[in-house]
């Protein structure tokens, strides 16, 4: 869901989740005397050894530029960490993790990644592609039943957000649920129901439209063709892999220390909260996983590049189409956005960038704790146009393909 007009349920929920998975703070709104203390930006130790870092000229003016993108976009807390071989390295985490403690950010949290899950998501489906087990041209009848049309939509269309299926995120009534509770848990076949109340939007193959719905039936083939839990497959055939050692899907609202308290305007009244402790079961394998940067660093060219696929499967998942979101096409659950691959995350507190651009072998990852739109925009959208503005000219971030209201 995106922003929604005032006092209206919220249409946004782990849209990005690119697109984008309520107990507001108590007191509701924070008093005066809470106000973070400005925190000045700190670079990331070992992530960025001083002998390996940007020249200092660059660095000065990623210093400059992070920290006025931030403040501009009301970000409380930010990690950027960039990586070009041949030319250097730079980690910076500025501003506060908790805005009652004034704890500063640190490059070192665990966040919550949002619809960055689907690229490990359609990860796993794209193994079970190449050891034979299902076809991308597999209708989702065939592991799936009771879908809307699903004879005719296929794995391939679910993967590339161009099955037609209503997106559940988009209900009326699954909003209102959510956010009057939103430490409840969900089941994977709670939250299609919320999308199945609603008529296909299209045919399969026609249109792009970005839906949340098409992930988690995903999870639920990998599930059915392994006979495992989807966490389980994941870090078995994922995560472990791809030498990442703290990146999982939880299974409720776990969520490892240290970690940074996350602030969202998605509430029924609009006022913000903190939602460090709401239950993203409800965005499953299209958004529920965590990470921290030292993870998705090296995430970042293993998805791009298709280590852990062969050529031919790797090929199939870099067939970006049209998105109607300018310069950014979509594969099989992956993003190109003006010659950076990846996806990026956002569901209630929480956003995150993870991309990699071929070209120069250069990794992007962001991590904020807050979701709250500024000027309508993604707040790390924001941020990754004015970094890459800075660090890549030629190629600058076009956004993701998040829908807004």
């Amino acid at each position: 869901m995106r922003r929604p007009r005032p006092r209206t349920p919220r249409r946004r929920l782990l849209a990005t989740a690119v697109l984008l998975a309520a107990a507001a703070l108590a007191p509701a709104a924070l008093p005066a005397t809470a106000a973070p203390v400005p925190v000045p930006l700190r670079h990331g130790g070992d992530r960025c050894p001083e002998h390996e870092r940007l020249p200092s000229a660059l660095t000065a003016r990623l210093d400059s530029t992070v920290e006025k993108v931030r403040r501009e976009a009301g970000i409380p807390g930010l990690v950027v960490g960039v990586w070009m071989p041949g030319k250097g390295c730079y980690v910076r985490a500025t501003g506060v993790a908790d805005k009652r403690t004034g704890e500063p950010m640190s490059a070192g949290m665990y966040v919550r990644i949002g619809s960055e899950t689907k690229t490990f998501t359609v990860t796993a489906l794209l193994r079970l592609v190449d050891e034979g087990k299902v076809r991308l041209d597999d209708p989702i009848d065939r592991y799936v039943r009771g879908v809307p049309n699903g004879r005719r939509i296929t794995l391939r269309h679910l993967a590339e957000m161009r099955s037609g299926l209503f997106p559940y995120t988009s209900d009326a009534d699954f909003t209102r649920d959510l956010l009057s509770a939103p430490k409840r848990p969900f089941t994977p076949w709670e939250v299609l129901s919320y999308g199945y109340r609603h008529a296909n939007t299209s045919e399969p193959g026609t249109t792009f439209q970005y839906s949340n719905s098409n992930l988690v039936l995903l999870g639920l083939v990998v599930e059915k063709v392994t006979g495992r839990r989807l966490a389980d497959v994941l870090r078995e055939d994922v995560v472990r892999p791809a030498g990442l050692r703290n990146t999982f899907l939880p299974k409720g609202a776990e969520f490892p220390e240290p970690h940074p308290r996350g602030y969202t305007d998605q509430t029924l009244t609009g006022a913000v909260a903190d939602a460090t402790d709401w239950n993203p079961s409800w965005a499953w394998a299209a958004g529920g996983m965590i990470s921290n940067l030292d993870d998705l660093r090296r995430w970042a060219p293993v998805v791009a590049t298709g280590k852990l696929l062969s050529p031919a499967t790797q090929a199939e998942r870099m067939k970006t189409l049209p998105t109607g979101f300018p310069g950014t096409g979509y594969g099989l659950g992956i993003l190109d956005t003006n010659g950076w691959i990846g996806h990026n995350g956002s569901l209630p507190g929480y956003e995150t960038v993870t991309v990699y651009l071929p070209s120069q072998r250069a990794t992007l990852v962001l991590m904020l704790n807050t979701d709250s739109l500024s000027g309508g925009q993604e707040p790390s959208t924001l941020v990754a146009r004015a970094v890459t503005g800075v660090i890549t000219p030629d190629n600058v971030y076009a956004g993701s393909v998040t829908p807004r209201s």
